[in-house]
C-alpha cells in the first residue's frame, strides 16, 4: 500500500472499516510519516465513532474553506470549473481509472486513489499541480485545530512543487460579466475564460510569489 493510498483512505468518512484498517494503514507507514500523521491516527482510533462522523461533515461537508474538492477552491462556481471537471476526468480514463456519474474526479481522497496507482514520476506531477490548492486546504485546518490538517502536511512535504498562494475563486462568473458588460449589439451574452485543456489546478501568474 502507498502512502497516497493511505493518506486517500484516512480522507474518507470515518466508518467501521476504516477504523478497523487503521493498524494496516499505519503499518504501511515509514516512521517520519507516521509521526506526522499520528494526531489524526490516535483522533481516529479513541472517538467515538458517531462523533467522528458529525465532525467529519461538520468540517468537509458543510464549511467550503474545508471542501475536499479542489476546484471549489480555485474556480468556485464559475464555468471553468465545468472544462476543468473534464480534463481531469480525461486524466483518470488515461490510466485506465473510470470516474462514476454521480462522482466528481476533483474528489481528494479519489485524486490520491489515482496517485497510488500510477507510475511514481506521473504521481509527483500531478500532486505538483494540485498542492497549491491542497497546501490551503491544510492551513485552514490548521487554523481551526484540526487533526486532519496533517494529511495536508504530509502532501505539501511529498510534493516536488512548493506551494503558491490562490486567488479568490469567483462566485457568480456569469452574471457578473452580464452586469458589468451586458448583452452585445446582436443580443449575444458575453462568453467566459475558457479552461485550459490539460488539467491545470492552479492559475499560474509570472510571480512566482511565496505564501
Amino acid at each position: 500500500m502507498t502512502v497516497h493510498a493511505v493518506l486517500s483512505a484516512l480522507l474518507c468518512y470515518p466508518s467501521r472499516e476504516l477504523i478497523e484498517a487503521l493498524p494496516e494503514l499505519d503499518a504501511a507507514l515509514d516512521g517520519a510519516t507516521r509521526a506526522q500523521l499520528a494526531p489524526l491516527f490516535d483522533t481516529l482510533a479513541e472517538g467515538d465513532l458517531i462523533d467522528l462522523q458529525q465532525d467529519y461533515v461538520a468540517a468537509f461537508d458543510r464549511q467550503r474553506a474545508f471542501s475536499l474538492h479542489l476546484f471549489e477552491h480555485v474556480y468556485g462556481e464559475s464555468r471553468e470549473r465545468g472544462p476543468a471537471m473534464i480534463s481531469l476526468a480525461e486524466e483518470y480514463e488515461k490510466h485506465g481509472f473510470i470516474v462514476a456519474a454521480d462522482e466528481l474526479p476533483d474528489y481528494l481522497p479519489m485524486f490520491l486513489e489515482l496517485l497510488s496507482r500510477i507510475a511514481p514520476a506521473e504521481a509527483g506531477a500531478l500532486l505538483g499541480e494540485a498542492i497549491h490548492v491542497i497546501a490551503v486546504i491544510g492551513r485552514s485546518l490548521s487554523e481551526a485545530g484540526n487533526a486532519y490538517a496533517c494529511v495536508f502536511d504530509v502532501l505539501v512535504a511529498m510534493s516536488p512543487e512548493a506551494p503558491l498562494p490562490l486567488a479568490v475563486p469567483p462566485v457568480r462568473d456569469m452574471d457578473e460579466m452580464m452586469e458589468r458588460f451586458g448583452p452585445a449589439i446582436d443580443g449575444t451574452e458575453p462568453l467566459p475564460a475558457q479552461a485550459p485543456a490539460k488539467v491545470t489546478f492552479y492559475p499560474r501568474t509570472t510571480s512566482g510569489a511565496k505564501p
